[in-house]
């Protein structure tokens, strides 16, 4: 449907509305329901604006001055939408939210527009467009409580959920966060996007948490125009999937503002009130199709086109206010005219405003890394008597040397002694205290509000993450095994790392995601309890990416996540060697060499590590042999073979897989010209190949080589020894690099 098919037939249709008798504007327009008259007209106003904005997208987009044309003609009716909730009510908006946008920035107290020039700034790739700066057309800003979202195929849904557990978690917490009490979250979506897996899992979520009598308020808000570009919902489908238990419904008819306005206040109320979630399903029409390159005629018959236009919300809230003596159709006609001149003329302001001029302004959010800020918060631990209260008298430094595993959870129990708003959640974590013990005792010591079990659904834990990060907690979830965190790893490349950067670091989901991984752990297992792919992490632009090896690593390292996540919001990947978490031994039977004590919190800031620091083992001028994760504890017992044999060798153990440390690799790499890579990871994706890239990259000369994990995934029992790699290569590709 053409731009001009539908200006034309909004003027044409206003043109024959005839006027009814006057009616006071300060009562309601439809006996028993809440929208007035004068409510109406403001959002008229609102809707009017929005349809301006995309016939300016489309002018921009011909001028090639433009760079999106997913508009909202049709969608106008979210206005009510907005109207029925508060300023403050956090949001997760549709692409098709014009009008709510509009309405919540006049609800907010800022100029009409304020609110039209921020959308055409983004669509203009403006980089003084107020919420991405430039870097994506999305509805956000830092004041209007309404957060990102770059793509609203639902993978949203878990996370607005998240912001819904949040609200009632930190009042019951009594810590701050980023909303009120008594707020409650919205999140609007297409009718195809109910179908998709995160949607599934944002609704299960909500009604999971209702049954267990856990307070969950948030709105859904479907907004149904039958259409998934060109794919047609089925009739009633949408209504279907929208009952479930403990999920209240709600419709209404998304082309009549007044109908609207009233399911969208009792949907509202309901939440509110109950604190508990509710479904509004709002039936909708999609004007000027898909985007401006979609042509409709080709899936959709005339007939069909011309029965959206009929029902376009424009003209029916333009026939409430004539109906009800509120204003003329010339007057209506004016007043189209004069903001389309007033937006258009807005429009060509914008396309001589600065755009992003280099790299470096363009990546800017994306990792603000602050050594400073993050060195000082580290080693800040509880007062005394709190840590003494934290560990029941027995503090963890006055024990034995610790085992990776043990070592983790007493660094847990210390980061949740000193932050209140620190949360320990996922699948076992609880009672059962994790499948391998790591968190065994916190729920105990810490009650279940922070410390406790999730749904059997990594992307509801992820997506309670966003939601309790980007709501002012410190989550800090865990994924059962590495090979599960791919069922729902879009909720950190697509949600969590890119909130930052679309919002210029106005949202931010501080979060550390601890995740067991690797190979190697005997007599359990399979691929999905033994994986060592982490080359999906390591292309996320920003993501910190932990991995340590030895037990005073992994508490230094988790404390300087936990201070990024809450100085600068990072995302943070802290991946555990499930093969080392029990570890003793290094050498021999019984040498204790894998065991460390824990510091005490006076040696902290002198134990610090910073995020893409390395640490180096030995002093050889022979050989370097870079390594991470399992091939650290291999690498230092070829190392002393090697050392026996005449050869003088030094291991670096990375500890950070994103950033690299590149600094210490390279100076690593030319005290000995001469550079083994031990990687546990594939031989294609893996890790070694960056660390190769970046040697070369820095004109390093030297001799390069790599063993590797095979391509494969890792079996069960002894078979997986053929396939992950071993002591025997690295000795092996060692001596022969040696010469």
């Amino acid at each position: 449907m053409a731009r001009d098919t539908v200006e034309t037939h909004f003027t044409q249709a206003v043109a024959t509305l005839k006027a009814g008798a006057a009616r006071d504007p300060g009562q309601p327009l439809r006996e028993g329901g809440p929208l007035t008259g004068e409510q109406c007209r403001r959002l008229f106003q609102r809707q009017l604006d929005s349809r301006i904005l995309d016939i300016a997208a489309r002018w921009l987009r011909e001028q090639q001055q433009g760079h999106y044309t997913i508009g909202s003609a049709g969608h106008e009716g979210n206005a009510a939408v907005a109207a029925a909730l508060r300023p403050d009510d956090p949001a997760l908006l549709h692409y098709r939210s014009g009008a709510f946008y509009l309405t919540r920035s006049e609800q907010a107290g800022r100029l009409p527009e304020q609110g039209i020039r921020d959308v055409l700034l983004g669509l203009t790739a403006s980089s003084e467009e107020p919420i991405a700066g430039g870097r994506h057309k999305v509805f956000g800003h830092p004041d209007l409580a309404i957060i990102p979202q770059t793509s609203t195929i639902a993978s949203h849904l878990p996370r607005a959920v998240g912001v819904a557990f949040a609200i009632e978690r930190a009042r019951a917490l009594g810590v701050p966060a980023a909303w009120p009490g008594d707020a409650i979250a919205v999140c609007s979506f297409g009718d195809a996007s109910v179908n998709h897996a995160t949607a599934l899992a944002g609704f299960n979520t909500a009604a999971y948490a209702t049954h267990q009598g856990q307070a969950m308020p948030i709105l859904f808000v479907c907004e149904d125009n039958g259409l998934g570009i060109s794919v047609r919902t089925p009739k009633g489908w949408v209504e279907a999937a929208a009952r479930r238990p403990g999920i209240a419904y709600f419709s209404g008819d998304g082309c009549d503002l007044a109908d609207a306005y009233d399911a969208a206040t009792r949907a509202v109320h309901h939440v509110r009130t109950h604190r508990s979630p509710a479904f509004l399903h709002l039936s909708m029409v999609r004007l000027m199709g898909h985007a401006g390159s979609d042509v409709e005629a080709a899936y959709r018959g005339q007939r069909e086109i011309r029965a959206d236009l009929e029902r376009d919300p424009l003209i029916a809230s333009a026939r409430l206010l004539v109906e009800a003596g509120l204003i003329t159709p010339d007057e209506l006609l004016r007043r189209y005219e004069l903001s389309r001149e007033h937006v258009l003329r807005i429009a060509l302001e914008t396309t001589r405003t600065p755009r992003l001029g280099s790299a470096k302004e363009v990546m800017e959010p994306l990792a603000p890394r602050r050594a400073d800020m993050i060195a000082k918060i580290s080693p800040v631990a509880a007062e005394s008597t709190v840590r003494e209260r934290a560990f029941a008298g027995a503090l963890p430094e006055a024990e034995r040397p610790l085992t990776l595993s043990q070592s983790i959870n007493r660094t847990l129990a210390d980061a949740l002694a000193v932050y209140p708003e620190m949360m320990v959640f996922g699948e076992d974590v609880g009672r059962k205290g994790g499948v391998y013990g790591v968190t065994r005792g916190l729920q105990k010591r810490f009650g279940g509000g922070r410390v406790f079990d999730t749904l059997l659904d990594e992307q509801t834990v992820l997506g309670l993450a966003l939601g309790g990060g980007v709501s002012g907690l410190l989550p800090v979830p865990e994924i059962q095994y590495l090979a599960y965190l791919h069922n729902a790893l879009d909720q950190i490349r697509g949600e969590a790392a890119t909130l930052s950067f679309f919002s210029q670091g106005s949202y931010v989901n501080p979060l550390v995601v601890r995740v067991a991984g690797y190979g190697y752990q005997k007599g359990f297992g399979g691929h999905f309890h033994n994986d060592n792919a982490v080359g999906a992490l390591r292309d996320i632009p920003g993501l910190v990416i932990a991995s340590p090896s030895r037990p005073d690593d992994a508490s230094a390292m988790l404390r300087t996540c936990l201070a990024a996540a809450r100085t600068e919001g990072s995302v943070c990947v802290f991946l555990e060697p499930i093969a080392l978490y029990h570890t003793r031994d290094l050498f021999d039977e019984g040498d204790g060499g894998w065991l460390a004590p824990y510091a005490p919190p006076a040696r902290w800031r002198e134990t610090h590590v910073p995020i893409g620091r390395a640490r180096s083992y030995g002093d050889g001028r022979d050989l370097t042999i870079v390594t991470f994760g399992n091939g650290l504890r291999m690498s230092l017992r070829a190392a002393v073979r090697l050392t026996q044999e005449g050869h003088s060798c030094r291991v670096l153990d990375l500890r950070w897989l994103a950033p690299l440390p590149v600094d210490d690799l390279l100076r690593a790499a030319e005290l000995t010209g001469k550079v083994l890579i031990a990687d546990e990871t594939r031989h294609t994706g893996g890790v070694s190949e960056g660390i190769v890239a970046e040697l070369v990259d820095a004109g390093f000369t030297g001799q390069i080589a790599r063993v590797t994990s095979a391509d494969s995934f890792i079996p069960l029992g002894a078979a997986a020894d053929h396939v992950l790699l071993s002591e025997e290569e690295i000795e092996q590709a060692a001596r022969k690099l040696l010469g």
